[in-house]
């Protein structure tokens, strides 16, 4: 899972980077800033084509370096897809927030603030949808897409269903619709309005190549956004 939208396109990534970039400062953002409010139209086209291409092509150096951890991980995760079961919805919101362990890790133990970490996961509804995963196909998977890297921007359940957490560790969580995606537009999107979720997790040590790719990532997702908006929100 990723972030609250688990996965993001190009254009839902830049919507989420805008409100965080009203609360960075830095001369790069400043200087950017000021080349594109004095850039002609046809400039700044150029810039955000560049920038779109540089995008694309970070994203598949990650998704390159994706196929590596998955020849590492995916036979060890994939047995955990039989976990997916339909399950009792009214239930399963009543009880607000259940943890199973299904392997118990060796490493730190994670905290409510832990972030530092990358996880695969399994998120299916009530009726045993698979809404997301780090497979690649949900119904025969053979390999695993990136790992998601830890953010304090997890739905509510999810912060508090890993903690306590050891790396290495596999555990599965039941998460009521308040505690997941509430009666927002997003959990239509996801299992319905006030609907629980379901995840299995393995939570891993994260990988600092990874880190460093996504980092980048977020660099040019920064850039693009202003050059988009030439320098204003």
């Amino acid at each position: 899972m990723d972030e609250k939208s688990m996965k993001t396109s190009l254009w839902q990534r830049i919507a989420i980077l805008a409100a965080a970039v009203l609360l960075i400062g830095g001369t790069l953002l400043t200087y950017v800033i000021v080349v594109l409010n004095g850039s002609s139209t046809d400039e700044r086209e150029d810039l955000v084509n560049q920038l779109s291409a540089e995008y694309t092509a970070k994203g598949n150096e990650i998704n390159a370096y994706a196929e590596k951890l998955s020849e590492k991980y995916f036979n060890d995760f994939v047995g955990y897809k039989s976990q997916v079961k339909a399950y009792n919805s009214a239930n399963a919101n009543a009880a607000g927030l259940e943890t199973t362990d299904l392997k118990v890790g060796t490493g730190k133990e994670l905290a409510e603030d832990s972030t530092d970490y990358m996880a695969y996961y399994i998120g299916w509804c009530a009726d045993g949808k698979i809404f997301d995963s780090s497979f690649n196909d949900t119904e025969n998977p053979t390999s695993l897409k990136s790992p998601l890297v830890g953010s304090s921007s997890m739905i509510e359940g999810w912060i508090q269903g890993i903690v306590g957490m050891k790396i290495g560790g596999v555990r599965q969580l039941t998460i009521s619709g308040p505690l997941a995606y509430g009666d927002t537009d997003k959990a239509e999107q996801v299992c319905g309005k006030n609907a629980p979720l379901k995840f299995v997790v393995w939570m891993l040590e994260p990988d600092a190549d990874l880190v460093k790719l996504n980092q980048e990532l977020n660099d040019i997702d920064m850039q693009l956004l202003y050059a988009i908006y030439g320098g204003t929100i």
